[in-house]
C-alpha cells in the first residue's frame, strides 16, 4: 500500500494528541501536589513520616486496579464516556483533599482519586494512538505521556509554593489545581471522537473516513490481551522500569539530605532532573523507537539509565554533576514508562483491545512496581541505610534490561506495516 496523506486527519491527530496531553499533565499536578504540601500539611493534621508517605503512594494501588478495569470498559464502551467524567471526578476530587480533616479522610480522597486517574490513564493513551498515523504513534504517545513528569515532577513543586504565597493556605492550593480539569473535561467532550470499531456500530456517526468502515472489525476477547506476548513482557519490564524510578522520586530528597547532607537549595536543583529528565525522555525515546525499533529502544534505555544510576550512586555532594546523572537516569526511565505502556502496548494486540492491553501493562505496573517500589526503598532504607534504596533500583534496571531482551520487535517502519492508517482501522 502507498500513503495517502490528503486523507489523514492530522488536525484532528495533533488536537487529540495536545489535549489529551494537557489533561494527562493535569493528572500528574493532582497526582503530585501533595508532595511539596506535606510540611505545611503535616502541622496542621498531624501527620507522621508513615502517614505523609501513605497519603504519596496509596493512590498507586486504586490507580492500577482501575487503568486494568477501564481500559477493558472504554473498548465496549466508548473513549469519551470514560475520559469525560474521569477528568470531572480527578479534579473534584483534587479540590477535596483541601477540606481534608485528618490522616483517614485524606487517604479515602487518595484512593478515590486513583481510581478516577487511573480510568483516564489507558484511554487517552489509547485515544492517541487511533488518533496517530502509524509512523507518528510512538512520537504522539511519548509526547502525550511526557506531561506527567513535567507536570507532576518539575511543574508541581513551583506552583505548589508559589501559591502558598498568595492563598490564605494549603487548602486552597488544591481548590486552584482543581479547576483547569473542568475546562479540559468540556473540551475532550466536544473534540474527541469515538475509535473506528465503535463509531461503525449500528446508529453511531462515522467519524472515520468511509474506506475504514466498510469492513466489520472481528470479535476479540479480553483475555487475548492477557496472552499476548508483548503484553506480558512489556509488564514485567515495566514493572522493575516502576521500582527504580519511583524509588529514586520517593526516597531522592532524603538520599540528598541524610546521605549526602545538601542543603535544601542543592536538593531542589538536584531533583528538578527527575521532572525535566523525564519530560524529554518520554517522547523522546517514543520518537525514536519510531525508527530504530521498539526493542533496542527499550534494551539501551535500561542500560544506559542503571549506568547514569551506578555514576549516580558513586558520585558526592556535586549539585550540578548528580543533577545531570540524575537528568540522563529518568530520561530513559521514564522514556521507558512511555513506550513500554504507550507503542509496545498497543502494537501488541488488535485495535478493539488497545485500552485493554494499555491499561494491563500500565495497571499491574502501577500496583506492584509503583504502589511496592517504595515501600521495599523505605524498608532497605530504614534497615540498612538511605544508599540502599539505590541499590535497589539499579537491581531492578538490570533485571529490566534483561527482560526486554524478549520483546518482539513491532515498530511499523521496521514491519512493514508504517502505511497511513484511519484511526482504529
Amino acid at each position: 500500500m502507498v500513503d495517502h496523506p490528503k486523507r489523514w486527519d492530522s488536525a484532528y491527530e495533533w488536537k487529540a494528541t495536545l489535549l489529551l496531553a494537557l489533561g494527562f499533565g493535569l493528572v500528574a499536578l493532582d497526582r503530585w501536589i501533595i508532595a511539596p504540601l506535606i510540611p505545611v500539611m503535616s502541622a496542621e493534621l498531624h501527620l507522621n513520616y508513615q502517614d505523609a508517605g501513605n497519603a504519596i503512594g496509596v493512590i498507586a494501588i486504586s490507580w492500577g486496579v482501575f487503568a486494568i478495569i477501564f481500559g477493558r470498559v472504554s473498548d465496549s464502551l466508548g473513549r469519551k464516556k470514560i475520559l469525560v467524567p474521569a477528568v470531572i471526578l480527578f479534579s473534584i476530587l483534587c479540590g477535596l483533599t483541601g477540606m481534608s480533616t485528618g490522616i483517614m479522610m485524606l487517604l479515602a480522597l487518595r484512593v478515590l482519586m486513583g481510581t478516577t486517574e487511573g480510568a483516564y490513564t489507558p484511554v487517552a493513551v489509547a485515544t492517541v494512538a487511533e488518533a496517530s498515523s502509524a509512523r507518528r504513534r510512538g512520537l504522539n504517545q511519548g509526547f502525550m505521556m511526557s506531561t506527567f513528569p513535567l507536570f507532576g515532577l518539575g511543574f508541581g513543586p513551583i506552583i505548589a509554593t508559589q501559591l502558598l504565597a498568595v492563598v490564605p493556605s494549603w487548602r486552597w492550593v488544591f481548590a486552584v489545581v482543581a479547576i483547569p480539569g473542568l475546562i479540559v473535561a468540556f473540551l475532550i467532550w466536544r473534540i474527541i471522537r469515538e475509535p473506528a470499531h465503535l463509531a461503525a456500530a449500528p446508529g453511531a456517526p462515522p467519524q472515520a473516513p468511509p474506506e475504514a468502515l466498510k469492513v466489520e472489525p472481528p470479535k476479540v476477547k479480553w483475555s487475548e490481551a492477557l496472552k499476548a506476548h508483548n503484553v506480558i513482557v512489556a509488564t514485567l519490564a515495566m514493572l522493575t522500569c516502576m521500582v527504580g524510578v519511583f524509588t529514586l522520586s520517593g526516597l531522592m530528597s532524603s538520599y540528598l539530605t541524610d546521605g549526602l547532607h545538601m542543603n535544601l537549595q542543592q536538593v531542589g536543583l538536584v531533583m528538578s532532573a527527575l521532572g525535566f529528565g523525564g519530560f524529554f525522555g518520554e517522547f523522546m525515546l517514543c520518537g525514536a523507537s519510531d525508527y530504530i525499533g521498539r526493542r533496542w529502544s527499550a534494551v539501551l534505555a535500561f542500560v544506559l539509565a542503571a549506568g547514569a544510576l551506578y555514576l549516580f550512586s558513586r558520585t558526592g555532594p556535586e549539585p550540578w554533576t548528580l543533577f545531570a546523572l540524575l537528568f540522563v537516569c529518568t530520561f530513559f526511565c521514564f522514556g521507558l514508562l512511555a513506550l513500554l505502556s504507550g507503542p509496545v502496548a498497543t502494537e501488541a494486540v488488535p485495535p478493539m483491545l488497545t485500552a485493554s492491553a494499555i491499561g494491563l501493562v500500565s495497571g499491574v505496573a502501577e500496583i506492584f512496581g509503583g504502589g511496592l517500589g517504595p515501600v521495599m526503598g523505605g524498608t532497605l532504607a530504614q534497615r540498612y541505610g538511605i544508599a540502599s534504596m539505590l541499590t535497589l533500583a539499579l537491581g531492578a534496571l538490570v533485571v529490566g534490561a534483561v527482560i526486554s531482551l524478549f520483546l518482539k520487535e513491532t515498530a511499523p517502519r521496521l514491519t512493514g506495516a508504517a502505511q497511513e492508517e484511519t484511526a482504529g482501522a
